[in-house]
């Protein structure tokens, strides 16, 4: 369940960087081309906050994604250690 949910979470994230590599640059120029900030719908705001957050979440995670692997394998390790020096 790991491996379905970490590669749905690498698509995700790849998916999820497409829209917001265009509109951040278009805002961006919109903003500072002088009267461009007056045609922006403020929702284009609002959706690229949402996308930088799930971005953030899902690279956070992706981040991490080696350290809690290396995390659990330790974890076994210690655990059957523990079971060989009882035995």
């Amino acid at each position: 369940m790991k491996k379905f949910f970490n590669k749905w979470t690498r698509v995700f994230h790849r998916w999820i960087a497409l829209p917001t590599l265009i509109i951040i640059p278009l805002a961006v120029i919109a903003k500072f081309t002088g009267d461009g900030a007056e045609h922006l719908p403020p929702q284009l705001e609002q959706f690229q906050s949402i996308l930088m957050l799930l971005l953030a979440i899902s690279g956070a995670y992706l981040y991490l994604i080696p350290y809690l692997a290396k995390w659990a394998r330790n974890k076994r390790k210690q655990t059957s250690q523990a079971d060989v020096t009882r035995k």
